[in-house]
């Protein structure tokens, strides 16, 4: 029995090597000296055009709000059509209505935003001043927030994953004036048992400007707690009523 188990393993072993060598022989194949056998034609990349004007959206995106409604907006909490003002191309927080989000729902994507706060007296500090939220899959905040000479916690500002990543610089602009958000957010994929395989990810480039660099999220964004990871699948684009009458416009998103 012993021998049999021998030769077993003898020959296998024998067969791994020669397969090894097989695949160590294809990887190094000696060079033809043309420049094709490193070039890969096909399938074709796909022709996508840009929008031609800074933040307007290319050609393959899906335009979520462009001024003319909230025809793609719902009420977060019961599903109704979204509450919030429509005025001079922009929908603006109506406090106490609610967070809203998208009617369809995304994995990866990158996601343009534009976000102004409001003008607000010098009375309101902190977390009082300019408050909202962007949270992808509904579950995941980059803070929104006047940031801009109002201080407040680190993981908490402008450009933040709430509280979790602080933003790498503080890019806000003056209330009243706009800011741009380009987010590119991967999202997370779990075990079949219930675990996270693979965390969510997200680059924030803030008026320009990078904030976040790849951003690991390790979890929910909660006020108290510590985050939790939930196995969900494509969730919205939510955006968040915090009583402070932000406004947002020239939303569009690129699926990955």
């Amino acid at each position: 029995m012993k021998n049999i188990t021998f030769a077993g393993l003898l020959l296998t072993a024998l067969v791994i090597n020669t397969v090894a060598l097989a695949q160590d022989n294809r990887a190094v194949k000696q060079s033809t000296g043309k420049p094709e056998e490193t070039e890969y034609w096909d399938p074709e990349v796909r022709v996508v055009t840009s929008g031609g004007t800074m933040g307007m959206p290319p050609s393959d995106a899906i335009v979520l709000f462009d001024g003319k409604n909230l025809d793609n907006w719902v009420s977060v909490k019961d599903g109704s059509p979204a509450k919030w003002d429509l005025k001079d191309e922009a929908m603006t927080v109506v406090r106490g209505a609610g967070n809203i989000s998208t009617k369809q729902d995304f994995g990866d994507y990158q996601l343009h935003i534009e976000w102004r706060a409001p003008n607000e007296p010098e009375t309101l500090k902190s977390q009082g001043k300019g408050n909202s939220g962007i949270f992808m899959q509904g579950m995941y905040e980059v803070q929104v927030m006047n940031s801009y000479q109002n201080r407040s916690y680190r993981n908490g500002q402008a450009g933040s994953i709430y509280k979790q990543s602080a933003p790498l610089v503080n890019a806000t602009s003056k209330m009243g004036e706009w800011n741009t958000y380009d987010i590119i957010y991967t999202a997370p994929r779990f075990t079949i048992n219930g675990g996270v395989e693979t965390p969510a990810y997200v680059t924030v480039i803030h008026n320009g400007i990078v904030v976040q660099n790849h951003t690991k999220i390790q979890g929910t964004t909660p006020y108290i707690g510590a985050p939790q990871n939930t196995v969900h699948g494509k969730g919205p684009i939510s955006l968040q009523d915090h009583g402070n009458p932000v406004s947002f416009r020239n939303i569009w998103i690129r699926e990955m």
